[in-house]
């Protein structure tokens, strides 16, 4: 284990239990091939971790584990103090890379469909729904079909779904690896601000170490398959800050080198 992870195991333990997530030797082999291997970290309540690695190294495995999709084969995992599968899912929101907007269905219908699915009336879950829109910079745009949105607007869509689900762990898997570079760079800051008014605890898993690096307070570097930890680096960076202003500082640099040395 990562000297970083063993001297603050105690204190991150008690968090856990408390209210945030803890991998306590998570392994896990479909087949013949290992995926994971020893998986130790915690995050407290309301903090964000990035998980990094090389493709194929078991992040989004990792990240399916923690929702209750997966159940490791050694180790544990506690979520909000929840061990079962079932309970672990029933305390956390998933939101995948590709928005999975339903066609037919307007962006606040599809905001929606998270409240529906626990039996609320769809003239109730648009009543509470539709405050987001313009908390979150997509005022008028309630009624319009997804084709008509712009790719941003949609992963924004997505999230409300995500949000308005109201569980208190977000697991957020490269939720902006579809967009071009230019507006990845803006949904970045948008979801910091987003991130500020509603806080959950998050687990984002992403394949850009910068994007990591800025979205989260603790970034996990994990090996090639079998994935292990690798590094644990502290990245939280002022939140409220311009997002060049961080990416161009020489501590965001230099953690940024670290980071990619270790995955490499």
């Amino acid at each position: 284990m990562p000297a970083e992870l063993s001297d603050r195991g105690h204190r991150d333990a008690t968090a856990a239990a408390s209210g945030g997530i803890e991998f306590r030797g998570v392994g896990k082999r479909f087949g013949d091939v290992v995926a994971l291997r020893g998986i130790d970290f915690a995050i407290e309540r309301h903090s964000r971790i990035g998980i990094v690695g090389p493709s194929g190294g078991g992040k989004s495995t990792l990240l399916q584990i923690g929702a209750g999709l997966l159940e490791p084969d050694t180790g544990e995992v506690s979520v909000e103090g929840a061990t079962a599968a079932k309970e672990r899912l029933a305390r956390c929101a998933l939101m995948p890379q590709r928005d999975l907007l339903l066609p037919w269905r307007t962006a606040l219908d599809n905001a929606t469909i998270a409240l529906e699915n626990r039996g609320i009336s769809r003239a109730e879950a648009r009543k509470t729904t539709r405050p987001l829109f313009e908390r979150f910079g997509l005022a008028t745009f309630e009624d319009v079909r997804p084709a008509q949105l712009s790719g941003g607007m949609r992963q924004r869509v997505s999230f409300m779904r995500t949000l308005v689900a109201d569980k208190g762990v977000l697991l957020l898997d490269e939720p902006f690896g579809a967009l071009d570079s230019i507006t990845r760079a803006q949904m970045q800051e948008w979801l910091l601000r987003a991130l500020r008014e509603v806080p959950r605890t998050v687990l984002l898993v992403t394949h850009d170490v910068e994007e990591a690096l800025l979205l989260s307070k603790v970034v996990v570097v994990l090996s090639a398959r079998p994935g292990r930890v690798v590094r644990v680096l502290t990245a939280d960076f002022p939140t409220d800050a311009p997002r060049r202003e961080i990416v161009t500082s020489p501590a965001f640099v230099a953690l940024k080198e670290q980071a990619l040395e270790a995955i490499e």
